[in-house]
């Protein structure tokens, strides 16, 4: 795989197919009178400072000569101030010397540089094969993106795996371990978005007895179960942001520390992570830490809907009948059908029409019509995707009818917030969360009253 390093930059502006970071990262200035400049820190150590000696030159009169210096110690980036007159800070604390991880900001004098990955755009050279593993596809950038599995996979790199719903993002970070030195480890799911908010902590770090209403005994965490393994934590994105300093923490230690204990506990685990949402757009909305996502994106792959590589679905559909019934076979009416077909929920939608259509079979052809029948017509009424896991499906229902709810809940009200609450029962903070959730701004409209009663 090429490494051509012309065209890196600190922060890709435009999300490509696949990227990874290379070791180090690039300091930006990002408040100052040398706003934009930049400094790549790779083997070397650099300098900052008004001197002339420093590697970046900084033109504000309140930076010492020789201000702070950064190097990379083993994995992490230090950043040791050099006896500065003002100082060197970050989130306000002076400093001597501290350990920082991309997205950190660091001030001297009036000058704010800040910590990027070094992101490289990979182009992959399509793979000579049509599958990596159990996942098909002859499409070119599937090819491309199993040259990439199979140069990752054998490496601890932490994955992101960006894609929509069905796109088979569990099946590829399973794929990953399979192909790994870990393989003979466990492979440990976490879905980030099924568990109730209290409960994720002690899942996934585990908890001591008595830490908590009900904790009647010790309770190892994933984690700690993955252990010479694998951890998919899966729709990664769904996790709430006050629990995702805890994450990052652990990322960052290699080790977790129980709910209820004072003691962490190391541990050896390669992480894969997935979302169906852009993360780098919850970024920006302050939904998601900047400094988790560059934890999570140092291999960042985006598999691609089914509707983007439909010459796939011929290959598909014979592997689905070869797994659910491999004496029948398809008409080319039925696979022109199948071809035309939007998938919106992409190869898992493919997948349960196939099987029904193989279990609903007469004679020796597959029985597409009462299979894409059953697909559509489920219940209509309410717009049920039968097609989708029951969380999935149900997650769906509840988001459409939460929209509309406050929608015209809000439209009628005038977007008086207090009104709102009161005819729909609900508590006023609950009812701003659902408006922030959807995107109304109640200070859009009249009479926005958020006094209390």
């Amino acid at each position: 795989m090429s490494r051509d390093r012309s065209h890196v930059t600190a922060l890709l502006d435009e999300l490509p197919s696949y990227s990874r970071q290379n070791q180090g990262g690039i300091f930006v200035v990002v408040k100052g009178p040398d706003r934009g400049a930049t400094m790549p820190l790779r083997d070397k150590p650099v300098s900052f400072g008004s001197g002339p000696g420093c590697d970046l030159v900084l033109t504000d009169k309140t930076v010492s000569r020789k201000h702070l210096q950064a190097e990379l110690v083993g994995d992490e980036v230090m950043m040791i101030d050099a006896g500065s007159t003002n100082g060197s800070f970050i989130q306000g604390s002076r400093f001597e010397k501290i350990s920082i991880g991309f997205g950190s900001e660091v001030k001297l004098g009036r000058t704010v540089i800040k910590f990027f990955p070094d992101e490289e755009v990979v182009e992959p050279v399509p793979s000579a094969h049509s599958a990596f593993g159990t996942i098909v596809g002859g499409d070119t950038k599937m090819r491309q993106m199993f040259t990439l599995l199979e140069d990752v996979a054998s490496t601890n790199a932490t994955v992101l795996i960006e894609g929509e719903t069905g796109t088979g993002k569990e099946l590829i970070a399973e794929e990953i371990h399979n192909h790994s030195p870990r393989r003979d480890g466990p492979f440990i799911v976490f879905d980030c978005g099924s568990v109730p908010h209290e409960l994720i902590e002690s899942m996934l770090f585990g908890h001591l007895k008595g830490a908590f209403t009900g904790a009647d005994r010790d309770r190892r965490g994933h984690f700690a179960e993955a252990h010479g393994g694998t951890i998919f934590l899966d729709e990664i994105g769904e996790m709430a942001l006050d629990l995702q300093p805890s994450l990052l923490r652990v990322l960052d230690k290699r080790a977790v520390r129980r709910v209820g204990s004072n003691t962490y506990e190391k541990i050896d685990v390669r992480v894969v992570a997935a979302t169906n949402r852009d993360l780098r757009a919850e970024v920006a909305k302050k939904a998601f830490r900047e400094d988790l996502y560059y934890r999570l994106a140092v291999i960042r792959v985006s598999v691609p809907p089914l509707r983007e590589r439909g010459t796939d679905i011929p290959m598909l559909v014979n592997h689905f009948i070869n797994s659910f019934a491999p004496n029948l076979t398809v008409t080319p009416e039925d696979l022109g059908k199948l071809v035309r077909h939007s998938w919106p929920g992409n190869v898992r939608e493919l997948r349960n029409v196939m099987e029904r259509a193989c279990l609903l079979a007469r004679g020796n052809t597959i029985n597409l019509d009462d299979a894409l029948v059953g697909d559509a017509s489920a219940v209509p009424s309410l717009g049920i995707r039968t097609d989708l896991p029951f969380k999935e499906a149900k997650g769906q229902l509840v988001e459409k009818f939460e929209r509309e709810y406050i929608e015209d809940l809000m439209r009628r009200h005038k977007m008086n917030l207090s009104a709102a609450a009161r005819e729909a029962q609900i508590d006023r903070k609950h009812l701003r969360e659902l408006i922030r959730k959807y995107g109304f701004d109640p200070r859009q409209g009249e009479g926005d009253d958020d006094s209390g009663d």
